[in-house]
């Protein structure tokens, strides 16, 4: 409605994170007006592709939160329906929110990057998150991303024991960062590739995989960390 809101975020957590939805604890606020109702299915609707996408150890606790602040010193129109102006502030929330739940999954103990999964050409949106998914939390693909190995069958592995219904003879699989993209398979196939290519890229402090199932048009992606000696150090040493 011409006025110009904010929408802030905090959040806290590195370790026992992981869906539903990751243990940690965030707080976003905001000045915008707007009823109690659509703050929450704002926030509820978001956090599905975004907090409930992270994973750093598979381990979970009882005090993950979420909460959506907003008090209406903006001094906006109040927006009570799913118009523009709520489209709007749930585009400004998910940029918060998914910028939030990055720096959580990118900063888990004893982390040296942050993994995402991309999950494309998926036949449902369910699907590709639960592929997604099951890829960020497999510690083999993290251990392999630790150890800057190109390791596509632990990809494929986690796909198919997701439990997700997928053809893996139409898998092409991908990494890619800031250092370039290679392609590791095409149709489930492995692909010859450079071997001092795909440490470099696997080198960089955020690292992408990619699977594009060309089954249809859905998509999702989730975020982790690698696996690395420290994280053991850190959770041994730990002491009640």
């Amino acid at each position: 409605g011409g006025k110009t809101v904010t929408v802030a975020g905090m959040c806290k957590g590195s370790g026992m994170i992981h869906p539903n939805m990751a243990t940690m604890l965030c707080f976003v606020v905001s000045d915008v007006s707007i009823s109690q109702g659509l703050l929450q299915k704002a926030l509820s609707d978001d956090v599905a592709d975004t907090f409930n996408m992270i994973s750093v150890d598979g381990d979970t606790s009882t005090n993950d939160s979420v909460l959506l602040l907003a008090n209406g010193l903006a001094e906006n129109t109040e927006i009570t329906e799913e118009n523009e102006d709520y489209q709007a502030f749930c585009e400004a929330l998910h940029e918060v929110m998914e910028s939030l739940s990055k720096k959580i999954a990118g900063d888990g103990e004893g982390a040296t990057c942050l993994f995402e999964v991309k999950v494309l050409g998926a036949p449902t949106k369910e699907a590709a998150r639960i592929l997604a998914k099951s890829v960020v939390t497999s510690s083999l693909t993290k251990a392999a991303v630790y150890g800057h190995d190109a390791n596509w069958g632990r990809i494929l592995c986690a796909m198919g024991y997701s439990g997700a219904d997928f053809d893996p003879e139409k898998v092409d699989l991908f990494i890619e960062s800031a250092a370039g993209k290679l392609q590791l398979t095409e149709n489930g196939r492995a692909l010859p590739y450079s071997e001092e290519t795909a440490t470099r890229i696997l080198s960089e402090k955020t690292v992408t995989a990619v699977a594009d199932l060309k089954q249809g048009n859905a998509h999702a992606t989730a975020w982790g960390c690698d696996l690395t000696h420290k994280y053991v150090d850190i959770n041994a040493d730990y002491r009640s």
